[in-house]
């Protein structure tokens, strides 16, 4: 909670608690985004499968892979995720992220309303920075960004489906990118699918 007398946390908190209390638009879409690093790691030693009164075995010893980066989305009042797997987290893959959102997932939405922390790369800036400046313009008006306030990414809704994802998909060994992405998009179908929106 804000500090007593923090008026900017209370201005972006209530702020992003207004957006929360939208009805449905499928025209104004809302969205939440966020990310998270995975570390990749793969077995040294082959791990013993389960036996009968056996449980399964895996040798502490492992072998890193470097790092992959996953870009959360959640639609709240759709009950929809999406999970877009980068080998980095730059300012162009943000920018190619705001793409995508415009013009794959989002290209009849009159407008994207998103809500986001204050990354460091979560500004609609990056997209002059990769883009033509028509281009970039093109993309900056298709969103009405709102951003959590500082210490408070809790208010991000994509922030709490990433410790879902954290639960339920992660906590494995996943030794390369293209295993990432399978797991990842086994996780997101069958949570679209299970999930209710998130009220």
């Amino acid at each position: 909670m804000p500090k007593e007398g923090d008026a900017d946390f209370v201005c972006a908190m209530e702020d992003v608690l207004e957006v929360y209390r939208r009805p449905y638009n499928s025209a104004r879409p809302l969205v939440c985004l966020d990310e998270a690093t995975k570390q990749l790691v793969a077995d040294v030693t082959p791990p013993q499968s389960l036996q009968p009164g056996q449980p399964a075995r895996q040798d502490y010893e492992y072998e890193r892979r470097g790092t992959a980066n996953l870009f959360m989305v959640v639609e709240p009042l759709a009950g929809r995720r999406h999970v877009k797997v980068t080998d980095r987290r730059t300012s162009e893959d943000f920018a190619y992220l705001l793409r995508d959102l415009s013009d794959v997932h989002y290209p009849h939405a009159e407008q994207i309303v998103v809500v986001m922390d204050n990354l460091n790369t979560h500004k609609l800036s990056v997209l002059y920075q990769v883009f033509s400046p028509d281009e970039a313009r093109r993309l900056f008006e298709r969103f009405e960004v709102h951003h959590t306030p500082k210490h408070a990414s809790w208010l991000n809704i994509a922030e709490c489906e990433l410790s879902v994802l954290g639960r339920q998909c992660l906590g494995q060994r996943i030794e390369d990118r293209p295993l990432l992405e399978r797991e990842v998009a086994a996780w997101e179908g069958k949570r679209n699918n299970q999930a209710a929106r998130v009220d």
